[in-house]
């Protein structure tokens, strides 16, 4: 057997491992609910976060279901196919999504108060470009994921650095992932939307000023208020 590549699994991977041995285990049987999220992080001795991350990651593998306003239930214990490796595939697909988003709140700040001072015009008509095309998609009843990556992608365009431009796109590479398509399932709906939108408003306007302090400010509260709406109780997820 040739030697293969050791790849550092990160967390919530290695929480959802130690999910499906416990039901490989029949620790818990098919039909049964598992713990509560915040109990199973206590047990395991990590965040809430990662714990959702896995069983975001779980329920895309077929293992798990969500049940709002019931709870999380083992739907199968079977070995899911083998994923690919990064070699494979871009591996920003398999990043967390609350991780992502943690990472974007620090990013995506200092982009937007770069944008502020480096934006040329038609890097604001691009940005304002994005922000009206997420309006346009509400309007028509239509999650405004398109408008909401060309306004971030515009924003990254107009800072005026090759490198943070990559890391944002990056960025919404993961966005496009399995993890986050599913994550966004439960807690994306019209509400989030138009609270979102409203918040892009408020960063598009500090660009246009010029006053980076205040873009900064503006991006850092979209992105935190964008973290605290994936992190809300399953409870408070719309029914699919």
């Amino acid at each position: 057997m040739p030697i293969q590549t050791v790849e550092p699994q990160r967390l919530y991977r290695q929480i959802a491992e130690q999910l499906r041995q416990l039901m490989a285990s029949g620790e818990f049987a098919v039909g049964s609910r598992l713990p509560a999220e915040r109990d199973l992080a206590l047990q395991l001795g990590v965040s809430r976060p990662s714990v959702r991350e896995a069983l975001i990651a779980l329920e895309v593998e077929g293992m798990i279901e969500v049940r709002t306003g019931s709870g999380i239930y083992v739907q199968s214990t079977a070995k899911p196919k083998t994923r690919k490796t990064p070699a494979q595939a871009d591996s920003s697909a398999e990043w967390g999504p609350l991780e992502v988003m943690s990472a974007r709140i620090l990013v995506e700040s200092e982009v937007a108060a770069l944008a502020a001072q480096n934006a040329q015009k038609k890097d604001i008509k691009a940005i304002r470009a994005g922000l009206q095309q997420m309006k346009q998609e509400a309007a028509r009843h239509e999650m405004p994921r398109e408008g909401d990556e060309a306004f971030h992608e515009a924003i990254a365009q107009a800072c005026g650095n090759s490198v943070l431009l990559d890391t944002v796109q990056r960025f919404w590479t993961a966005r496009k992932g399995p993890l986050f398509e599913r994550l966004g399932d439960y807690f994306e709906h019209p509400a989030s939307w138009q609270a979102a939108i409203a918040e892009h408003q408020a960063v598009f306007d500090a660009i246009e000023a010029r006053d980076a302090p205040a873009a900064r400010k503006a991006m850092q509260k979209h992105l935190k208020q964008a973290h605290k709406r994936y992190s809300a109780s399953w409870r408070r997820a719309p029914a699919r």
